[in-house]
């Protein structure tokens, strides 16, 4: 089970070295499946899960063996390989390649202090001096949400502005001695590219990465290419919304919008075939963990088996997607779905495709988030049925505490506090959950809402019961 990151910590698992990515070194690989196997299985799985759109692509040994869409859109298109879709954090791949080819190009140094490349970065943290180009990418920075002002990098509308408002941060521990996933670091990277190169980041991914492979229905924010919007479940029911405002488009660590079809043409180049952007150095370095986590460069790593599983998920809210790459059957995986949820269908979609390339027999996925949603309202409904019984009762119990000391009385109602502290308290939860991640209340009204309605209502009815005794207790003490 995948629970959406908002509910529990973490975005990716990763796991150790992948040399064999890119090297050759794989065990032997099975023969490529048929593209019905993996038509038929997406079929289903979309059937089992009701997600709304999806479109998916599988390659293998620098073939595409299956790209199509199933379902449809929230104008009610059909969706197919061609439909556009965000694919928020896969974009870090993206950027990390745009970095080693500056890198190549002889403009990045990844060993060198970012400040020595990037003048305009500085923190209120002396420590920042000594981040490189590399801590950027392994998420090693030090730099963390919790000790960034989020709010103020998501109010810019360009990278220079984003760069800008870091000036406050702090950092979260030394240069290189922690992981925390965060994205500043690539939008950080994303603007040293701009300054090396002088273009626009957006420009620089179409003239060195989007071209070179034929990407061309790929590109980064949306003012030419704008998605239609996605949707959220509220309770089983998909409801279409615009993505949520305040997030830099033209991002390094979220911002690009592609295709199925084209991310055909991405998976198979860092699988290292067909065109090759960089050298295989450099991209067996992109696939390799880092000494403090197992995060290479816009990839983790997952130990599904003795060979390490590349991967990462994207998660906006109203857009998921996965990638993977899998060295021990050469085959390359990307699932997009123009929705989000509390329950995150898209990587277990992924896994099964995963585990079919592997010659097993996946599990179906679906029902998770039924069930996930079918309990949380269940809890409301409950919670209102409570709600309206305490108050209902209310005169009775103030009846019977009425002659109580008011110390006794007073813990009686400390129970009733408990859901209204919870609430009060919701996003500061989650940021915890979430290593420190900014959480918004805008936010919770997002893909997170059947978990937001379940506690406002376990919350509203609490102070509905509690404001209805003390009001029989104050009206029974005034009549004596």
């Amino acid at each position: 089970m995948r629970i959406r990151a908002m509910v529990v910590a973490g975005m990716i698992g990763v796991g150790v070295g992948l040399g064999t990515a890119v090297t050759g070194q794989a065990a032997p690989m099975p023969e490529a499946l048929s593209a019905s196997v993996f038509d038929d299985f997406l079929g289903r799985a979309v059937e089992f899960t009701g997600l709304p759109g999806v479109s998916a692509v599988i390659t293998h040994r620098g073939e595409v063996v299956h790209a199509a869409g199933y379902g449809h859109d929230s104008a009610g298109a059909a969706v197919t390989e061609r439909t556009p879709m965000r694919i928020a954090s896969l974009t870090k791949a993206f950027t990390a390649m745009a970095v080693m080819i500056g890198v190549e190009d002889g403009m990045i140094d990844l060993d060198r202090p970012v400040v020595e490349q990037l003048p305009e970065f500085r923190t209120e943290d002396s420590r920042s001096d000594r981040i490189t180009v590399r801590h950027l990418l392994n998420q090693t920075s030090g730099l963390a949400d919790s000790t960034v002002d989020i709010p103020a990098t998501e109010s810019t509308n360009s990278l220079e502005q984003y760069t800008a408002t870091l000036r406050t941060a702090r950092l979260a521990a030394e240069p290189g001695t922690r992981y925390a996933y965060s994205n500043v670091n690539y939008n950080l990277a994303a603007r040293l590219v701009e300054v090396v190169s002088g273009r626009e980041y957006g420009e620089y991914l179409r003239e060195r990465i989007f071209e070179p492979l034929g990407m061309a229905e790929s590109v980064l924010g949306d003012e030419i290419v704008s998605p239609a919007d996605g949707f959220n479940s509220l309770f089983g029911r998909w409801i279409a919304r615009d993505e949520l405002a305040g997030f830099l488009d033209e991002s390094g660590s979220g911002g690009v919008i592609t295709t199925a079809a084209d991310l055909g043409r991405w998976l198979i180049t860092q699988s290292g075939d067909g065109p090759q952007l960089v050298s295989r150095e450099s991209l067996a370095l992109m696939h390799t963990p880092s000494p403090v986590r197992d995060y290479g460069m816009g990839w983790g790593l997952e130990e599904t088996t003795s060979t390490p599983l590349v991967t990462h998920s994207g998660n906006l809210f109203t857009y998921t997607s996965a990638a993977a790459l899998d060295p021990a059957t050469g085959y390359g995986f990307a699932v997009l779905a123009n929705s989000a949820a509390l329950y995150d269908d898209t990587y277990e979609i992924l896994a099964g495709l995963v585990a079919l390339g592997r010659g097993e027999n996946p599990e179906m996925p679906g029902g998770g988030r039924q069930w996930t949603e079918g309990v949380l309202a269940v809890i409301t409904l409950g919670a209102l049925g409570l709600g309206i019984t305490g108050v209902l009762r209310s005169r009775g119990w103030a009846g019977r505490r009425a002659s109580s000391r008011w110390w006794w009385t007073a813990l009686r109602c400390v129970p009733a506090l408990v859901p209204i502290l919870l609430f009060a308290s919701y996003p500061q939860a989650l940021s915890v959950l979430m290593n420190g991640r900014t959480v918004t209340w805008a936010q919770l009204t997002y893909f997170p809402a059947p978990l937001s309605i379940a506690l406002l209502t376990c919350a509203l009815a609490a102070t509905a019961t509690l404001t209805a005794r003390l009001a029989h207790l104050r009206s029974l003490s005034s009549t004596r």
